[in-house]
């Protein structure tokens, strides 16, 4: 899907008065933050949507830069912060035109960015590992298999969706400090909510 296209395709679905995917963070994102980040860190959110993760670190007195695909989204990602009285910076565009600059960030975060197919995710992969700082930390959560039976939210492509085996191999010259695939009920707006197939990973890249 190229860029104009995948804009339209989420400029769609953020086009209304409710966020989508509510306005409370992550859970995995905020456990695995209360463990590893720490204000004043430099942070990273990929595909950042209506802003519900990178308004709640920002919160948290980190500095965040984030981006995303849909212009309705980061309208919305941008007042979200005003109304919170945090300073985010943000730019449109998607994973491969973002400017993944080296060892620019303390943590960055990944959040159901399940729109990539292999080959993307292997490059984000790539971009990320260049992005951290060396000790910074990559944190994601996705979908694994089991959520196509669930139909909670996500992707209904399985090349999309996580296995621990491929996170795994995506995750050399990382040291892996979280990794798990579990099942629980998400309540995260109006396209996550339900009994879900989740699969979350912290991990530091190495110096």
């Amino acid at each position: 899907m190229g860029f104009s296209n995948a804009t339209q395709f989420w400029n769609t679905r953020f086009d209304k008065e409710e966020f989508i995917f509510g306005k409370e963070p992550n859970e995995y994102l905020v456990e695995q933050s209360s463990r590893y980040l720490k204000p004043g860190n430099s942070v990273l959110c990929i595909a950042d949507g209506e802003g519900r993760n990178g308004v709640w670190l920002a919160k948290q007195g980190m500095r965040v830069t984030g981006f995303d695909v849909s212009d309705i989204a980061l309208a919305k990602a941008r007042q979200f912060a005003k109304d919170h009285a945090v300073e985010i910076e943000y730019s449109l565009c998607d994973t491969d035109g973002f400017d993944w600059q080296e060892n620019a960030y303390d943590a960055i975060i990944a959040i159901f960015i399940q729109f990539a197919d292999p080959e993307m995710r292997t490059r984000i992969f790539r971009q990320v590992q260049i992005a951290l700082k060396p000790s910074g930390i990559f944190i994601l959560q996705g979908y694994t298999p089991k959520q196509l039976e669930y139909k909670t939210g996500g992707p209904s492509l399985i090349e999309h969706l996580y296995t621990e085996d491929m996170i795994r191999k995506l995750s050399d010259g990382f040291e892996i400090l979280d990794l798990r695939c579990y099942e629980k009920e998400l309540a995260e707006g109006a396209r996550h909510t339900g009994m879900s197939a989740l699969l979350g990973m912290a991990a530091k890249k190495r110096e």
